[in-house]
C-alpha cells in the first residue's frame, strides 16, 4: 500500500479534469488568438469559459483573470510589475511588505527589487504562524507602496485575516497582494478588499504548468509586464495561451466550487482523526501553527523523539514531507518553522502531512500507524 500526504506540493490530475482537457491536446488544437477561424474561436471560447469559472470561484470579473504559468509567475508579475508601475508613475513610495513565512518566490521577488530603490521588509509572525496587524499598522507608519501576506501557509496551512490585513494596508494608501495559490479550491475566498491574488491550477487537482493572477479593475491595480511580446492577456502576460492547460483549470475550479463545503467538512474530520491517533501513541507531538486558523486538510507536526528525515526513510510508503529546503549537498530547517520560534532540532523534527481529494479513512489509518511505528524513540 502507498499513501499519498503531500497534497500541499501538489495534487494529482482529477480524472473529471484530465477528460475535460484531452480534446484540446488532439483535434481541438486550434491557437487560442488565431480569431479568423473556427478552429481558433473554439479554443478562444474554451479560454474564455475556464477563466469565467476561476472568476466565479473567487468572485471576480473574468477580464479581471490574467493567465500565467503558475502562482511563481504571478507573483512576480503582481509584485514587481506594481513597484515598477509605480516607480514610472513618479512615485516616492518605497516600501514593499512582505512576511517571514511567505513562499520562497514572494520572499525573493520583494528582496529583489532593493536593486531598483525599493525598501523591502519582511515581517514577523507568531508562534502560531499569524501576522499581528499592529505590526503591519506599525510598519505602514512608513509611506508603503504594496503589502504582500500569503492567504494559506504551504507549509503549516495557517490561514491569514486578510480582510483585516487588506484593509489597513488601504488605509495606508498601499496596494495588498496575496499569495493564494494554497486557499484556492480549500477554502472560501473572495477577492473583495484585495487588488492582487495568485493562483496556481495543480493546488487544487488541476494541471501543472498554468496559474492566473487576480488584477483588480476597479479601482484598477496598474502593473508592468515582466517581459515583452504579442500583447496577449491585456498585455500583461504574453505568449500563445495554452489551451488544454487553461481549459483544465478551469474545470478544476468548477469542480471545486461544487464540493467546496463538502469536501473542506471531510477534511477536517480525516485530519482531526489522524491527529487523534498521532497523539494516542505519540505523547509530546507538538502541532506547529494556529489549529483554529488552518486549512481543513493539513498538519504540520513536530516529532517527539525521532528525526524527521530518518521517519520518512523508515516509512518508504508512507508520501509527506519536511518542508525543508534541501540540496544536493544538505537539508536545511525549515526558514517557516524557525520564523515561528522553532529552534533547529525541532524544526528537523517536523513534517508537514497534506491530505487531498482522494485521501481515504484507510490512507489516514495506514498514516497513523506507520508514524508511529518509525517514530518512537531509538534505543541506545
Amino acid at each position: 500500500m502507498r499513501v499519498y500526504l503531500d497534497n500541499q506540493a501538489t495534487t494529482p490530475c482529477d480524472p473529471r479534469v484530465v477528460d475535460a482537457m484531452l480534446p484540446f491536446f488532439t483535434e481541438r488544437f486550434g491557437n487560442a488568438h488565431s480569431a479568423e477561424h473556427a478552429m481558433g474561436q473554439e479554443s478562444e471560447h474554451a479560454v474564455e469559459t475556464a477563466r469565467a469559472q476561476l472568476a466565479a470561484l473567487i468572485a471576480a470579473d473574468p477580464r479581471e483573470i490574467v493567465f500565467t504559468s503558475g502562482a511563481t509567475e504571478a507573483n512576480n508579475i503582481a509584485i514587481k510589475g506594481a513597484a515598477r508601475y509605480a516607480a514610472t508613475q513618479g512615485s516616492e513610495r518605497r516600501r514593499v511588505i512582505t512576511v517571514a513565512t511567505e513562499h520562497k518566490c514572494v520572499l525573493d521577488s520583494v528582496a529583489d527589487l532593493r536593486a531598483e530603490g525599493f525598501d523591502p521588509l519582511h515581517l514577523p509572525v507568531g508562534p502560531d504562524g499569524l501576522l499581528d496587524p499592529a505590526i503591519l499598522h506599525s510598519a505602514l507608519s512608513e509611506p508603503t507602496l504594496l503589502v504582500s501576506v500569503m492567504a494559506a501557509n504551504n507549509e503549516t496551512g495557517v490561514l491569514q485575516d486578510l480582510p483585516t490585513l487588506a484593509a489597513l494596508a488601504h488605509q495606508a494608501g498601499a496596494l495588498f497582494h496575496t499569495d493564494a495559490a494554497q486557499a484556492l479550491g480549500k477554502i472560501p475566498f473572495d477577492v473583495a478588499g484585495i487588488d492582487l491574488a495568485s493562483f496556481s491550477a495543480h493546488k487544487l487537482y488541476g494541471p501543472k504548468g498554468v496559474g492566473a493572477l487576480y488584477v483588480r479593475r476597479r479601482p484598477r491595480a496598474r502593473l508592468l509586464p515582466l517581459f515583452s511580446g504579442g500583447g496577449q492577456e491585456r498585455g500583461l502576460r504574453s505568449g500563445t495561451l495554452p489551451t488544454p492547460l487553461i481549459v483544465g483549470f478551469g474545470e478544476a475550479c468548477r469542480i471545486a466550487g461544487l464540493e467546496l463545503q463538502s469536501e473542506s467538512a471531510r477534511l477536517a474530520s480525516l485530519r482531526d482523526r489522524l491527529l487523534a491517533g498521532l497523539r494516542d501513541r505519540l505523547p509530546g507531538l507538538r502541532i506547529n501553527g494556529s489549529m483554529v486558523r488552518r486549512l481543513p486538510g493539513n498538519l504540520n507536526i513536530t516529532l517527539p523523539h525521532r528525526d524527521a528525515l530518518a521517519a520518512m526513510r523508515a516509512a518508504p510508503d508512507l508520501y509527506v514531507s519536511t518542508g525543508s529546503a534541501c540540496s544536493s549537498a544538505e537539508i536545511a530547517p525549515s526558514y517557516v518553522l524557525a520564523a515561528m520560534g522553532l529552534d533547529p532540532a525541532a524544526a528537523a523534527r517536523s513534517l508537514r502531512v497534506g491530505l487531498g481529494r482522494f485521501t481515504s479513512p484507510a490512507d489516514i489509518d495506514f498514516a497513523i500507524s506507520a508514524l508511529s511505528a518509525v517514530s518512537e524513540p531509538v534505543e541506545a
